[in-house]
Order: structure tokens, then C-alpha cells, then sequence
């Protein structure tokens, strides 16, 4: 694993990219360890701490003394604070249940409220979190956390702990949340709007430079858009600050930066009675 990083370490658009703008980054299995793993990885102490000695965490930083790799901050003055949400869907995540393989996999939702995805602790912290006054929240997590049970990995296949985000969100009056995610190796855009104070959205891009030797979506209940994207991509959150009418720009963009999906939210929608 330390060698892997060193690989990407001595890239140098990685290197402009570091020196560009502040980075926040959390893992998903791969660089957490083992495919599709959870808590039952013996090595994920191990992991931790080379993934916080990689993205050079301050010698105080928590994450290097608590379990986890999630964090946040804020960015922006009041009335256009932007909070970041790093999730950490590995560390403490349960086991999940298997069935009938299909085409994105043989994942299947389990109903047992005592499976963890996030653990008490980092629900602890993320209602805390979640608290704090901000306009915008873009809560990052590895995983698609809106698109529905389709075989693969998502907050679908243990729908207690994706219904207690909702209830969270709504619990703190928490408005502007916006979910970003990955892991598909394509790009998508989804919305639930039932059962939650306000819409809540997740873009999904992936992957920057591993194409899907399939390249097929597989079925998603909750996708917003028609549109779907199976070359490299990556998402971008644009915000033009307008007051009451701010606009929240979702876009997925191609290797040549052209938009390829696109949606425009208003910040009045995210918010309970928008």
C-alpha cells in the first residue's frame, strides 16, 4: 500500500493539485484494503495510518488517534459557509447480506438495525457536526448513498442506517445537504424526495482513470437524469452566491472538462419547505 501511494506521490499533476487547493480525502475499499470490506479487515488500523502519514495529517490531527478516517471543515464567511463532510463507510461498516448475484453484484438490503455503517461514534461526531451553522454541506461519501439496491455496494443495502442520516438531517435542521460519491466507475445524478425534509441529491463520479469493462448502468429507482457517463470523468460543485436565490451548479466533466451532466438547484430548494 505504501508503495502504491509512492506511485501516486511522485505524479507531478498530483503533486500541482496538493499545491493548488486544499484536499480532503477519505477511502473506499481499495484504499481502505480488501474489495468490498468492512470492519471485519484485520489490517484497517494498520491502513489508517499510512493513509493519514500520506495526506500529511497535522501531528494533532483526530485522525490520528481516533478509529476512522472522517473529518471536516468549513470554508466561506456567514452566508456563504460551505461545510465539507469526509464519511468514513469502512471503518466500522457490518456485514452485509448476500443473495441472488445480479448485474451489479449479489449485495442484498438487510433490514437488522444493529448493522453499523457509520458506527456510534462517527454518528456522535456528524450530528455535531451537522449542528454547526452552514449554507451548503457537501457530505462526501464512498459509496452512492440515494441510488437504490441494484447488487452493489450502497447505504440501500442497510436502509436503517440510510433512514437515520434522514432522520439526522431532519433531528439538526441541518439545510444545503448535498451527497457526493463514487465507486460505480461511471457517473450519475440522484435525488430522493420521499421521506426527507427537502430533496436531497447525490452526484456520483467515477472514475478518474479505471473504466468499467462493462460499462452498463445498473438499475437505479432514485437517478434524477437519463444520462449517464461511462468514460473517465470527474464531479464538479459550482456555487453562484445570490442570496436567496443562490445557485448550487452539479456537473460531471469529461477528461477535456466538458460538461457531460449537469443539474442547477436553487439553495431555497435545499432546505426544509423550499
Amino acid at each position: 500500500m505504501r508503495a502504491k501511494y509512492d506511485v501516486l506521490a511522485a505524479n507531478p499533476d498530483f503533486r500541482a493539485l496538493l499545491a493548488a487547493c486544499p484536499v480532503h480525502a477519505t477511502w473506499d475499499d481499495h484504499d481502505y484494503g480488501l474489495n468490498d470490506a468492512g470492519s471485519e479487515y484485520t489490517k484497517r488500523d494498520e491502513a489508517q495510518r499510512i493513509f493519514v502519514d500520506f495526506w500529511n495529517d497535522a501531528p494533532d490531527s483526530p485522525r490520528r488517534t481516533r478509529p476512522g478516517v472522517y473529518e471536516s471543515a468549513i470554508y466561506g464567511e456567514p452566508g456563504r459557509r460551505v461545510q465539507v463532510l469526509m464519511l468514513d463507510t469502512r471503518y466500522f461498516r457490518g456485514p452485509l447480506k448476500k443473495g441472488e448475484r445480479r448485474l451489479g453484484g449479489h449485495w442484498i438490503p438487510d433490514e437488522d438495525p444493529a448493522i453499523p455503517m457509520l458506527g456510534e461514534e462517527q454518528w456522535a461526531w456528524l450530528e455535531e457536526e451537522l449542528k454547526k451553522p452552514a449554507e451548503l454541506r457537501l457530505v462526501a461519501s464512498s459509496i452512492q448513498f440515494v441510488a437504490s439496491d441494484a447488487g452493489q455496494e450502497t447505504w440501500s443495502n442497510l436502509p436503517a442506517e440510510r433512514r437515520r442520516f434522514f432522520d439526522l438531517v431532519a433531528k439538526t435542521e441541518a439545510a444545503g445537504v448535498v451527497v457526493l460519491s463514487g465507486d460505480r466507475h461511471w457517473a450519475e445524478l440522484s435525488v430522493e424526495r420521499e421521506g426527507v425534509p427537502y430533496p436531497i441529491w447525490d452526484i456520483t463520479s467515477s472514475s478518474f482513470n479505471q473504466l468499467h469493462p462493462r460499462g452498463t448502468p445498473t438499475d437505479n429507482s432514485k437517478r434524477a437524469l437519463p444520462t449517464t457517463w461511462h468514460r473517465e470523468n470527474f464531479g464538479e460543485i459550482e456555487v453562484d452566491w445570490k442570496g436567496e436565490d443562490t445557485e448550487v451548479h452539479l456537473r460531471i466533466r469529461d477528461v477535456e472538462g466538458k460538461a457531460v451532466i449537469e443539474q442547477t438547484l436553487s439553495l431555497g430548494e435545499l432546505r426544509k419547505g423550499g
